[in-house]
């Protein structure tokens, strides 16, 4: 195995994936515009987190198989592993694979495979990447070989399933196809799925795109239950021993870069036929206002009028320190609208992205009024309530992920309240 690759964009997903080919025979150059994390890299240091990627850093780079920096370098195989986000108004925005691409053009040489591994709208291989790789003068299925090749893993567990799950491949031709199926085949045991480039770019979507409208159904379950003296968790819990029936789980909003993003690119494509996808985004994107003023709701019951929120979590997903998206920073701007006083802890959020962030628990919770969870990590799922109970001004606590044990809160002293459950005594 002789083949170098350079993969470009290393954030979550591209860090991760030059780092196994690194250690899995090949030679591996990555590059990134953020010099910071490049220079962290080099030292061996990590920019991101997530499971097994450290030590998995420093065998790549100690066996001189990854080396990185802010340009790319001459290699055979380019995967480009860029963000994909939305622009203000809903649209995405392809700067990222537009210029990641063009910084290959002077690279890129006869018989080069080049992969597109980001989350995009459906035909950007063909309308996006194509025109930009033509400046090469290369003809495409004979010189120049492309394919779109999406990832499908989940922060937290990138490695295992890098190798565990089953990958899709679209190629422009059927030879760019056969090349990325046998360079992923390096490490991937799940089966490797060939399609055309297109229908690669809608697999990704459409499986986001469920993903989402299956949250929206759940939110509104939840706020039905809100309404009806129902516990939505339990009546979920309940529906799924169902053989036919998967309901995911509601929260106080969609975050992260894909299932908060991908949905509006089929909206973008077709908004007079994706009614559905519209309004379970919508749907979804309303959490976090219906999470700020439920907030209120339950400090004005207690005639709290300037409550103090100690909001806990800030990652969009449990155990990461990745906020792209997250919804918590809509809570936040929801919870300044209603005048409430918070302080926001994250325990995985190293550095402080808010003004009133802290990386000290007890100083979130110090004369607090209630405890607001928005991010299920261990940390919180394991807290013990009696090392907050000193601090805090009122024991209340709105669990929006149903991750504590009320029993054990409750015997502390603590009211606690769930979002979708009125069972209990949260009504809208």
């Amino acid at each position: 195995m002789s083949k170098n690759i350079c993969v470009v964009g290393l954030g979550y997903i591209g860090l991760p994936t030059a780092v196994m080919f690194a250690n899995h025979g090949y030679q591996v150059h990555g590059v990134d515009i953020n010099e910071k994390a490049v220079s962290m890299i080099q030292n061996k240091q990590l920019h991101i987190e997530e499971n097994g990627l450290q030590e998995r850093l420093i065998t790549a780079v100690d066996n001189g198989k990854f080396t990185a920096s802010t340009t790319p370098v001459e290699a055979d195989i380019y995967i480009i592993a860029v963000p994909s986000p939305i622009n203000s108004d809903k649209t995405a925005n392809l700067d990222y694979v537009r210029a990641a691409t063009k910084s290959i053009v002077p690279f890129v040489k006869p018989g080069n495979l080049v992969i597109l591994e980001s989350t995009v709208p459906p035909r950007t291989v063909e309308d996006v990447m194509m025109p930009v790789l033509e400046e090469t003068g290369l003809k495409f299925g004979e010189e120049l070989f492309i394919s779109h090749s999406p990832e499908r893993v989940i922060p937290g567990r990138v490695f295992e399933e890098l190798v565990n799950n089953d990958r899709i491949v679209g190629g422009i031709d059927e030879k760019s196809s056969q090349m990325t199926k046998e360079l992923y085949e390096t490490f991937v045991k799940g089966t490797i799925h060939i399609t055309d480039a297109t229908t690669a770019e809608m697999v990704k979507v459409i499986e986001n795109t469920y993903r989402d409208v299956n949250i929206a159904f759940a939110n509104e379950l939840a706020k039905i239950s809100d309404k009806v003296g129902v516990n939505a968790w339990e009546a979920i819990k309940l529906a799924n021993y169902h053989p036919r029936v998967n309901i995911h789980l509601p929260g106080p909003g969609v975050g992260g870069h894909c299932i908060a993003v991908d949905p509006w690119f089929l909206v973008e494509l077709q908004p007079d036929l994706a009614k559905m996808i519209n309004l379970a985004r919508t749907t979804n994107d309303s959490m976090p206002q219906y999470t700020a003023e439920k907030t209120k709701k339950i400090l004005d019951e207690k005639q709290i009028g300037h409550g103090r929120v100690a909001i806990f979590g800030l990652a969009f997903k449990s155990n990461i320190d990745d906020m792209r998206e997250s919804p918590s920073v809509d809570v936040v701007k929801n919870l300044e609208k209603l005048g409430l006083d918070y302080t926001a802890y994250d325990p995985h959020i190293k550095e402080n992205k808010l003004p009133t962030q802290t990386q000290e628990m007890e100083e979130a919770v110090n004369h607090a009024d209630i405890i607001l969870i928005l991010t299920d990590h261990n940390e919180f799922k394991t807290l013990d309530p009696k090392t907050v109970a000193s601090k805090v001004r009122t024991k209340m606590i709105f669990d929006t992920k149903n991750c504590i044990d009320r029993e054990v809160w409750e015997a502390a002293g603590f009211e606690v309240k769930v979002l979708g459950d009125s069972k209990n005594g949260i009504q809208a």
